[in-house]
């Protein structure tokens, strides 16, 4: 699992979080956390050491609304070229996924980048929606075209762009999930820096550690955390030193500044989370699919929130794991998929299904 000189570090990461003898639970916002944390069996170690981890609503996919998946379906159903990263094309609705509108002949396409979907806008004449997902990770990638001007007018973009701070503090204000510290996404900390997270450890007592994706780094901000619990101390702590920066990056945050506006809206699993996502601002009105598409979008029939049986918005709030959902393995799998947990490369469900050897 380890290599023998990061094993020996783990093992005395380990030993001193259980000679703490402190009992906790954690919470990670992030799906490469998670991917971490089940494909290195970090999860059982944890535990043999008194710390119990739990992932919360870290999967920019999974976060998406059933309802933004079908205004995408909607558009490709009535003539807008769809292009979309490839985790969004087989997420389920009540109306189909992208790749069924694509099977029935709309024009869905698989782009890698904004770029990409720009090139392809000025390839044809017809109208092109890019849809937009992710975090403050992402989200200043997509500013760049916008503000560098000279787009094809054919070109809009749909976001469903969220931002972690406000998803935050409704999982405290909700009180579901009883936990003893955060951990931090380490990408998203690269461009808010730390500042974003300080008030939790303030108003709400929660101490946090911004990690990033090794092993060895997991392993430490648990540590963190159990020595914040141990000291009575709530802060928020940088165990991702190497990339993350006490102001992170203030040239991305300023372009996320002047393209977006932060605006209310419902996440997967959750209800309406004021100033949670971001909507492009009006002076980008003749690029923007709500504004330029706003005839097909009211087109866009009811949706269920989940497919039936479907618990992903339990998993998203860390109230279950995604073993104990019914249809884990069984009626939902990746080849056939009832919610975008069980999509997502970064999903719960699919990262559960894929390292667990559960096959049934």
């Amino acid at each position: 699992m380890f290599k023998y000189r990061d094993e020996e570090t783990a093992n005395r990461i380990l030993s001193a979080i259980k000679d703490t003898g402190i009992k906790s639970k954690f919470m990670h916002v992030c799906g490469t956390h998670q991917d971490t944390i089940v494909r290195f069996g970090l999860e059982e170690l944890l535990a043999d050491a008194g710390v119990e981890i739990c992932q919360g609503p870290g999967c920019p996919v999974c976060v998406t609304t059933s309802r933004e998946i079908a205004d995408a379906v909607t558009l490709a159903r009535n003539g807008v070229t769809v292009t979309a990263f490839g985790d969004m094309m087989r997420v389920p609705t009540t109306i189909g996924s992208l790749f069924d509108a694509k099977a029935d002949g709309a024009d869905v396409r698989i782009v890698y980048s904004i770029e990409d979907a720009v090139k392809m806008a000025s390839q044809q004449t017809k109208p092109l929606v890019f849809v937009s997902v992710g975090f403050e990770t992402t989200a200043p990638s997509t500013c760049v075209p916008l503000r560098k001007g000279g787009l094809p007018e054919n070109f809009s973009i749909y976001s469903c762009h969220r931002i972690c701070p406000p998803i935050l503090e409704a999982i405290f204000e909700m009180g579901e999930m009883k936990m003893n510290g955060m951990i931090m996404p380490g990408h998203v900390a690269v461009i808010t820096g730390l500042e974003p997270f300080r008030r939790f450890s303030e108003k709400y007592g929660m101490p946090q550690v911004v990690s990033g994706f090794e092993p060895l780094d997991v392993l430490m901000a648990s540590y963190m955390l159990t020595k914040q619990i141990e000291e009575g101390r709530s802060e928020v702590e940088n165990e991702y030193t190497r990339l993350v920066k006490e102001n992170g990056n203030p040239t991305a945050r300023k372009l996320m500044e002047s393209t977006f506006v932060p605006v209310d809206r419902e996440w997967r699993g959750f209800p309406v989370i004021p100033k949670s996502a971001l909507a492009l601002r009006p002076e980008f009105s003749e690029h923007d699919a709500t504004a330029v598409h706003g005839d097909i979008l009211a087109m866009t029939p009811e949706v269920e929130a989940e497919a039936e049986g479907c618990r992903c918005g339990e998993v998203l709030r860390g109230l279950m794991k995604s073993e104990e959902c019914p249809m884990f393995g069984t009626a939902c799998k990746p080849t056939d998929p009832k919610g975008p947990c069980m999509v997502s490369e970064e999903g719960n469900c699919s990262i559960a299904y894929r390292f667990s050897g559960r096959r049934s």
